[in-house]
């Protein structure tokens, strides 16, 4: 066993961001591990998510997607958002526009689904596994990926991770339980669709396959796909990635909680060679 992973009671108290208004504030908690100026995708993703819920006007809408295009590294500092709404009667979309200044940083196509219970046949065919397993409180080991530091970033202050199975610390797929372990919005709840949000970006370090030496492999964009909401804090992702000798990669993460299967993410990886780059 690692180190003790950071708990709910020993994680700063402090938000990823606060509100100012019209301004969303990151914190240092938003910070990613590459460039100091810059956020982890699991920050704004996470907020974008809870822009798009925010402009529903009433409650019982579900988040049955989210597409963010990370358009430009999303800076430490203060940023503004935009949304636009199109209503139907089942299911309604909501854009939203992040900007830096005058400069887009990220955009998200959010897609909402009116609730509407139903009764369901027993025995319906489902995922293979339909669990991910050990569960949490069976997992020990903290993920750690090459080349993150340790320090006040949101991969180890803001979020609290347990490897499931596989060694993140090696190249290949693996699964790990993540959970936000602080407010993601300073005064606001923290809703199941956000926690998914912060944690569906973790799949492209979680599931690496190139050696973080060489090459450079940001993911440029996150889609999530939810058939339901999680219950509980815990949000689980099985990922394995894919990379092409033409500069292109994709890492797909099975999403679960303690209970089965959620839904699915996607990111669309950028491939580059470190010497090339420089």
């Amino acid at each position: 066993m690692t180190d003790s992973p950071h708990t709910a009671e020993t994680a700063p108290s402090l938000a990823v961001f606060t509100r100012d208004g019209d301004t969303w504030l990151p914190g240092s908690l938003a910070r990613g591990p590459w460039d100091p100026r810059a956020q982890h995708g699991g920050a704004p993703s996470a907020l974008l998510a809870h822009i798009a819920e925010s402009a529903m006007p009433e409650p019982g809408w579900q988040l049955a997607r989210l597409s963010v295009e990370l358009v430009r590294p999303v800076p430490i500092a203060p940023l503004t958002a935009r949304h636009a709404v199109q209503p139907s009667r089942s299911t309604t979309r909501v854009t939203v526009d992040l900007h830096a200044g005058d400069t887009l940083v990220a955009r998200a196509h959010g897609l909402l689904l009116r609730a509407q219970p139903l009764s369901l046949p027993a025995g319906l065919p489902g995922w293979s596994p339909a669990m991910l397993s050990p569960l949490p409180p069976n997992c020990e080991d903290r993920v750690r990926i090459p080349g993150l530091p340790d320090g006040e970033y949101f991969h180890r202050m803001a979020v609290e991770s347990r490897v499931a199975h596989g060694d993140p610390a090696r190249p290949g797929p693996a699964a790990a339980w993540f959970r936000l372990i602080v407010p993601l919005v300073q005064g606001a709840p923290t809703s199941p669709a956000m926690r998914v949000a912060a944690a569906a970006d973790f799949g492209n370090g979680l599931s690496w396959i190139l050696a973080p030496e060489r090459y450079l492999f940001a993911n440029a964009d996150l889609s999530v796909h939810l058939h339901r909401l999680p219950v509980g804090e815990w949000v689980g992702l099985a990922s394995e990635t894919h990379a092409d000798a033409g500069g292109a990669g994709m890492t797909l993460s099975r999403l679960y909680d303690e209970q089965g299967p959620i839904g699915v993410a996607v990111q669309t990886l950028v491939l580059r060679e470190r010497s090339a780059a420089a």
